[in-house]
């Protein structure tokens, strides 16, 4: 058990200086008269038992104000892990954020576009082991391998244009993304691979990347986000933002080879519905079970203690009202 606000329990301090004047007021309230002895005029057996009991009500109300202040504090369980097997597949996203991906032929643009059905494909897989890397002139992992979707999609949010040097470096994202599969244990090991340009930088050709994924089994879909044509792009100018058209260029030829490299698929995303039917073709793959570890997360247990509060103020009520009503 654990507590979550435990400076509430110094609060329990304040029992004494109570149980003090209680004592005090005790001791104001017996009889000014004495007398030597009243042993001789006593029967024994005579005492009645509601003498012993009139502390009880005063028991009773410190043992709630006492849990009152537990409440407060609010009581945990502890956390624990727990091993369970499921069944899933180990996913990758790779997400191209250059500085390109803000043009508006997908609305609001492409990369939240990009972002937008990527979160509600990774809310509809909740047994899949699914990470995320992002990559414009350099790549790194925004999030490894994991079952907590929430973390994942929490650090989704985070993304935009401009968190790393711009540029197109398609081999290297992609690289970066096996990587983080590579050593899986998965029957099914997929990468997702999402961008708008052609590989412009990286040590890495894309071409090479695709073939390391094949080594490791690795199935890569590739998606050309973009329309066909031209596309509104924001220029920052003297007079605020304006739009220009600037032509799509994205070099289908090396998307289209590194997905039948690897086994997979390409497509070109110009809306939200080119992208979900990649989704439609990842959920008809093979499924192997997977052993994850789940962390229980703190559960809150101060409702058992304050329906105690409630029984212990009901039965003080109910014994001052009834059994010890007549004493003082």
């Amino acid at each position: 058990m654990i507590f979550a606000n435990p400076t509430y329990l110094y609060l329990l301090l304040l029992l004494i200086p109570l149980t003090g004047w209680y004592i005090w007021k005790l001791h104001k309230s017996q009889a000014s008269l004495q007398v030597s002895s009243s042993q001789a005029f006593q029967v024994p057996g005579t005492t009645s038992c509601k003498v012993w009991l009139r502390h009880l009500p005063f028991v009773l109300r410190m043992a709630a104000i006492a849990l009152l202040i537990l409440v407060l504090a609010r009581p945990q369980s502890t956390n624990s892990w727990q091993n369970s097997s499921t069944e899933g597949i180990d996913i990758v996203l790779a997400m191209d954020i250059s500085s390109s991906m803000l043009a508006q032929d997908l609305k609001p643009d492409r990369l939240e576009a990009a972002k937008d059905v990527a979160a509600s494909f990774i809310n509809g897989r909740p047994n899949d082991n699914i990470g995320l890397v992002i990559f414009s002139g350099e790549s790194f992992t925004q999030c490894p391998l994991t079952t907590d979707h929430t973390v994942l999609l929490n650090l989704f949010k985070d993304i935009k244009s401009g968190m790393i040097n711009d540029g197109t470096a398609i081999g290297l994202g992609l690289a970066n993304a096996v990587s983080r599969i590579k050593d899986s244990q998965a029957l099914s090991k997929v990468i997702i691979l999402l961008t708008d340009g052609s590989n412009n930088m990286g040590e890495i050709a894309p071409v090479t990347a695709a073939e390391i994924a094949r080594t490791f089994g690795i199935r890569v879909y590739t998606i050309g986000v973009g329309t066909r044509g031209t596309a509104p792009y924001p220029f920052q100018t003297a007079f605020g933002i304006q739009y220009q058209n600037i032509p799509v260029e994205i070099d289908e030829p090396t998307l289209k080879q590194i997905a039948a490299t690897t086994g997979g698929q390409y497509f070109r995303a110009t809306d939200n519905a080119s992208l979900r039917s990649i989704y439609t073709e990842i959920d008809q793959m093979e499924k192997t079970k997977i052993s994850v570890q789940e962390f229980s997360k703190k559960q809150e247990e101060y409702k058992n203690w304050a329906l105690l509060i409630f029984a212990l103020l009901l039965v003080e009520l109910l014994l001052r009202n009834t059994l010890l009503r007549n004493i003082p």
